[in-house]
């Protein structure tokens, strides 16, 4: 009895890259189907190399099972959401079925990716370490 109450509820994970958040809900469901911002994955993310960054946790993990994919992403670019969505979907897996762990840590994407834009320093041309020239006289 349990087990259909829980086919029935959702698993919600949060995953991040540079400023970037998705918030992702996969629910296990009959067909697979993925929208980020109430669009369609294939509408949302324009170029193949950010459909398969965000989708190949699915990929990688070889589930038998189809899932019903949402996720709200706020800010950051197309690419840092397309992470921080492969990002959101791997720890909801990693949530459904804890065998999945191992394979997902291997590939990488249960880590928060910590890489993020310097901050601008004053004295500074722009960026965060250009410099303007210098002169000695």
């Amino acid at each position: 009895m349990e087990t259909d109450i829980k086919t029935d509820r959702y698993i919600e994970a949060i995953g991040r890259r540079k400023t970037a958040a998705a918030r992702v809900r996969i629910t296990p469901g009959i067909k697979q189907s993925i929208t980020v911002n109430e669009m369609d994955v294939e509408a949302y993310f324009k170029t193949d190399e950010q459909r398969r960054m965000a989708l190949d946790a699915i990929t990688r993990a070889k589930l038998s099972v189809k899932f019903k994919i949402t996720a709200l992403i706020a800010g950051g670019g197309l690419s840092a959401q397309a992470e921080a969505l492969r990002h959101g979907i791997s720890r909801a897996l990693v949530e459904h079925d804890a065998e999945l762990r191992k394979k997902l840590k291997k590939a990488g994407f249960l880590k928060r990716d910590p890489r993020a834009k310097e901050r601008r320093k004053f004295g500074k041309k722009g960026k965060a370490r250009k410099s303007p020239k210098w002169s000695k006289r």
